[in-house]
Parts: C-alpha cells; sequence; structure tokens
C-alpha cells in the first residue's frame, strides 16, 4: 500500500471532530457575520423560519398542515470505524 493511501486508511474520524453536540455549533454572533449581505426573502408569508433568525434551518410552509425543513445540521464522527457498531 502507497504511503498516501496508508495514511488516509489510518486517518482518525474523531481527530476531524473539534466538539461534540452543540459544541460544535458555529455562535450565534458568527453566523450572523456570515449571513450578514446574504439574500434574505422578502416577506412571503409562506417561510416561517428564515436566514433573518440566525437560526441553522429553514421552514418554509407548503400547505395549512406541512412544512419543509431544511437544516444545516450535522454529526460529528463519534467513531474512528464506521463499521464498528455496538450490538
Amino acid at each position: 500500500m502507497p504511503d498516501e493511501a496508508l495514511k488516509a486508511a489510518q486517518q482518525r474520524l474523531t481527530a476531524l471532530a473539534h466538539g461534540g453536540g452543540c459544541g460544535c455549533k458555529i455562535a450565534p454572533g458568527v453566523l450572523r457575520e456570515l449571513l450578514q449581505g446574504q439574500f434574505a426573502a422578502p416577506g412571503d408569508a409562506r417561510l416561517l423560519i428564515g436566514n433573518g433568525t440566525s437560526d441553522d434551518a429553514a421552514v418554509w410552509a407548503l400547505d395549512d398542515e406541512r412544512c419543509l425543513i431544511a437544516t444545516t445540521d450535522f454529526f460529528m464522527p463519534v467513531v474512528d470505524d464506521p463499521t464498528t457498531s455496538a450490538r
């Protein structure tokens, strides 16, 4: 196995995580700064949560009973070998 492939195979996924759970979220002030000057949807009543709330999700009303939620949330690696599972 070439050195580069060996290094990639030995990469610890947890080394890529700088925190855990809520500790990995972007602070509201940082998010506000990142979104500053970005497109903000005009006052459409179907947009229930948009980038004006510094939230990490958007909620769009599809009709009176259903909403579409889009989020930027993701889970940081909690194990180094994703093929390992506790049974």
